[in-house]
C-alpha cells in the first residue's frame, strides 16, 4: 500500500474538470508487459520500458519496478558501487527502505514515499543498499528507478543529489475525490512538485478507488506514459485494459484518462499508476551500461574516465 495517503481526499486541491469540447483526449498507442529480471546483487525487477520504441519514451531512457517483494530475514539485496554519466537517476520508494551514498557525499535513507533524485551529469559513483536493520528483519520492498536523459548541453553539469521527503510531495485529487495524485516533479494543472529537474518532465503517482476515473490535463509538447504498479483498470477513452506490470503509451492530445475496475483483489484494493511525461530531447542516444551519451566516442571517454578514477572516489 502506498505510504503517502490522506484521510479526507476532499480536503485536497482538486484538478480541473476536463471539457471534452476543448480538450483533446490522447488515444493509447500501445500497452506492453514488463518482463521480469534481476538487478544489482540480485533484487527482482520488472523492465518497464522493454519492447517500447525509444522515440516514444524520449526523454526517458530506462525504468525498473523494484519488487514488490516481501523479504525474509537476511534476504534483502542492493547494488555495489558503480558509476553513472550523462543522465539523472530517480529512485522512488513506495514501500520499504533503501540507503543511498555517492562520491559527492550526498545520500541518506529513502523510505516509504520518499524520492532521491541524483543528477549524474559529468560523472558520479553511487551505491544503493537496504540498511542493516532491514537485512536482519526482512520486510516489504517496492519502488521505482527511472533514468531521465540530459540534453547534450547539460551532460557535463556537476553531479547533484536531492532528497525529497514524503511530506514534500504535492497532493491533489480528482474533481469527485475518487483519485489521489502525488506530484513528485514537474507541473500538473498548475501544481508543481518538489523535484528540481534539468529536463522538463512530469512525474506523479495516482491511486484510484474501485470504479473511479481520472482524467488529467496533459502538456501537448510532452509524451505521456502510464505504468501500472498494481490493480486493474483501463487506459484512454478506448478503455484499453491495464494491470500490474503494464505500460500504456499515449499518442498526441491534451488530456489522458485512466479508470479503475469496479472490482479489485484484496492484495491491491485500488488501481495504482505512475504517470510520466516529458518534452522529447530529440538527440541521438548512445547507451552503454551506466553511461548515456550522444556518441560512441563519449562512451569510450566515460569508460576511460571511470577506469582512471576521474568520476570520483568511494568515501571512507
Amino acid at each position: 500500500m502506498p505510504a503517502v495517503t490522506v484521510d479526507d481526499l476532499l480536503s485536497l486541491p482538486a484538478l480541473r474538470s476536463i471539457d471534452p469540447a476543448t480538450d483533446l483526449a490522447r488515444p493509447v498507442l500501445t500497452v506492453t508487459d514488463a518482463p521480469r529480471g534481476y538487478e544489482g546483487l540480485g533484487f527482482p525487477v520488472r523492465r518497464a520500458f522493454a519492447g517500447v520504441n525509444a522515440r516514444l519514451l524520449d526523454p526517458f531512457v530506462h525504468m525498473d519496478e523494484m519488487g514488490e517483494v516481501e523479504y525474509g530475514p537476511g534476504e534483502p539485496r542492493g547494488t555495489d558501487w558503480h558509476p553513472h554519466r550523462g543522465f539523472e537517476t530517480v529512485t522512488y520508494m513506495i514501500d520499504g527502505t533503501f540507503e543511498h551514498r555517492d562520491s559527492t557525499g550526498g545520500g541518506g535513507l529513502i523510505t516509504n514515499g520518499a524520492t532521491q533524485w541524483m543528477t549524474a551529469g559529468r560523472g558520479i559513483l553511487h551505491i544503493e543498499t537496504p540498511p542493516s536493520e532491514l537485512v536482519e528483519s526482512g520486510g516489504l520492498f517496492h519502488g521505482i528507478q527511472l533514468w531521465v536523459n540530459l540534453p547534450s548541453a547539460e551532460k557535463w553539469v556537476p553531479p547533484r543529489y536531492q532528497g525529497i521527503e514524503p511530506g514534500k510531495v504535492t497532493l491533489l485529487r480528482s474533481p469527485d475525490g475518487g483519485a489521489l495524485v502525488r506530484v513528485i516533479a514537474g507541473e500538473l494543472d498548475g501544481h508543481s512538485g518538489p523535484g528540481n529537474t534539468h529536463t522538463p518532465i512530469v512525474m506523479a503517482h495516482a491511486t484510484l478507488s474501485p470504479g473511479a476515473q481520472l482524467t488529467l490535463p496533459w502538456p501537448r509538447d510532452f509524451n505521456a506514459l502510464v505504468y501500472t504498479l498494481g490493480g486493474r483498470g483501463t487506459a484512454g477513452t478506448q478503455h484499453r485494459p491495464i494491470a500490474g506490470g503494464q505500460l500504456a503509451v499515449f499518442a498526441d492530445g491534451t488530456s489522458i484518462t485512466i479508470a479503475a475496475d469496479a472490482t479489485q483483489d484484496t492484495h491491491t484494493p485500488n488501481l495504482d499508476v505512475l504517470l510520466l511525461g516529458g518534452r522529447p530531447i530529440g538527440e541521438r542516444v548512445v547507451w552503454y551500461g551506466p553511461f548515456v551519451m550522444n556518441t560512441e566516442a563519449e562512451i569510450e571517454q566515460a569508460l576511460d574516465d571511470f577506469r582512471a578514477g576521474r568520476m570520483g572516489s568511494i568515501p571512507a
